[in-house]
């Protein structure tokens, strides 16, 4: 966007105290999309539930986000931008006091809905408020300094929250973010200029229960999948058929109806459309180390959480370092800065594949790093090539739609990495223990068997422990192989990106 294209009314000082506001509670929501994940266990103690109940606190809470987020733009549509920012700010802070303060599954699981649901229009509108509210010779470093807090935020999140969890009890995760939600509102209310609704708008409720229905699906899919046995289950098979009619149907109307929930005009913006793609990729790979590493060094490598805390908070040191970055490789071609970034992450996914269950803790440290330096030098120009042609008066519904597709691909990717973990493990043991026999000379060397042995009880189950964690080692380097692919045809995709020169838009 130009210059001319800012609000005349905001100063420079302004511009920067709304920029710290509107970080601040696009931080605090996304601290909450993992926090909650290293809060389960107590969490299912305390509320005596079982493991696939206390899961649907995750599960709801997912959906809830993904069915909300296409809404942003309608939303802001009828009610106006500020009010839509600033409600969906003071009702998520609610809503998190009320998840610490639930004495029961059923109102956790409420709040937890209603807590993903009321936040999900934040971040779509922080990026929009801010590249609407800067200068365009500012962007690059104002899209770095937002992607910072969204890229950190999952990682520090689930850091402090499971410190405080374990010193205090799983409430004070929830509780540490409502002084930081009550900021962020009252930094809104004060520096966000005022804006005119558009009155009363009509809604495509066909358009939007049909993509609601599929996207519900699909997540439902996704995270109850690998707990059910994917399609041994009748409830996935029928929630793979439910998403693909929705899905259809969803596409049939939109290519139809005079004025559809989403815009299907927004794909006939190249850069905006390639975008799309950029970000799903993104989403799976953002979000994977983060999930994946925890439960093989807990497991299997035997680290502690605190070390293991340390280990995810050195990728929030690298994407410092990248946003910081990207900041000057945002005045080159947006497509030097992506290559490098997934370049980057090419390097740590093969620096994965390497690695075995003795691996220290500063390699694992090192590896995060450049994990982190690659998410956040390819955020800034990403986010730059994809919202240059578009106007002002899309950027909401646009937003939206971008970061919709970034959750879904994280969603996606997590649960087929989680799927070939489970797959390769099974089958890895099985090859293995076929080697365990009588006549398998090297079972016989002193120096080969160590602590092990076939001729005790004790020895056989410790043997079976080690088969266990080799096993489960190939699935980690299968995921990890899935991830450096991924990273690696991304480069490819963007290397067929035409340059376009930036209009201003409007």
């Amino acid at each position: 966007m130009s210059d001319s294209e800012t609000s005349p009314t905001l100063t420079q000082a302004r511009r920067l105290m709304l920029m710290a506001a509107v970080i601040l509670g696009s931080t605090l929501y996304s601290t909450t999309l993992l926090i909650a994940s290293t809060l389960l266990p107590q969490m299912q103690g305390t509320m005596g539930a079982t493991s696939d109940e206390i899961a649907w606190a995750m599960t709801f809470n997912i959906l809830a986000t993904a069915v909300v987020t296409p809404m942003t733009g309608w939303l802001v549509s009828r009610f106006g931008r500020r009010n839509v920012m600033t409600w969906s700010i003071l009702g998520f802070t609610i809503a998190t006091w009320a998840c610490g303060a639930a004495d029961s599954l059923n109102t956790l699981v409420f709040w937890r809905i209603l807590q993903g649901g009321i936040g999900a229009p934040v971040i779509p509108l922080s990026q929009a408020v801010l590249l609407d509210s800067f200068p365009r010779r500012q962007v690059g470093m104002v899209t770095s300094v937002f992607g910072m807090a969204v890229v950190i935020g999952p990682v520090i999140g689930p850091t402090l929250g499971g410190f405080l969890a374990e010193a205090y009890s799983w409430r004070w995760a929830f509780y540490m973010l409502v002084p930081v939600g009550l900021i962020a509102w009252v930094g809104l209310r004060a520096t966000m200029p005022g804006d005119t609704a558009k009155g009363h708008i009509r809604l495509d409720w066909t358009g939007f229960l049909t993509l609601s229905a599929a996207i519900s699906c699909v997540q439902l899919v996704l995270a109850r999948g690998q707990r059910l046995d994917w399609f041994e289950a009748d409830e996935i098979v029928i929630e793979t058929v439910l998403a693909a009619v929705a899905l259809f149907m969803f596409v049939a109307h939109t290519l139809t109806a005079e004025r559809p929930f989403l815009d299907p005009k927004l794909l006939a913006d190249s850069n905006y459309a390639l975008g799309l793609v950029l970000v799903t990729i993104y989403g799976m790979l953002n979000f994977t180390p983060v999930v994946l590493l925890p439960s093989l060094l807990q497991q299997y490598a035997g680290y502690p959480d605190q070390i293991i805390g340390g280990i995810l908070g050195a990728r929030g040191v690298g994407a410092t370092i990248g946003f910081f970055l990207a900041m000057f490789i945002g005045k080159l071609d947006p497509r030097i800065g992506m290559i490098f970034g997934f370049s980057l992450l090419v390097a740590s996914g093969w620096w994965l594949m390497s690695l075995d269950l003795n691996v220290g803790m500063t390699t694992l440290a090192l590896n995060s790093v450049l994990q982190g330096i690659g998410i956040g030098v390819f955020w800034v120009p990403l986010t730059i090539s994809t919202f240059a042609t578009l106007e002002a008066r899309l950027l909401p519904e646009a937003m939206a739609l971008f970061h919709l597709l970034r959750n879904i691909g994280s969603s996606f990717f997590i649960s087929v990495c989680v799927a070939e973990i489970v797959r390769a493990t099974g089958s890895n043991y099985s090859r293995l223990t076929e080697q365990i026999t009588p006549y398998n000379k090297a079972l016989n060397l002193p120096w080969v068997m160590g602590a092990w042995s076939t001729e005790t009880t004790e020895g056989l189950a410790r043997l079976a422990k080690e088969i266990n964690r080799q096993a489960a080692m190939i699935g980690y380097t299968n995921a990890f192989a899935w991830y450096t692919a991924t990273s690696a045809g991304a480069i490819l995709l963007i290397m067929l990106a035409k340059k376009r020169t930036r209009k201003a838009a409007g």
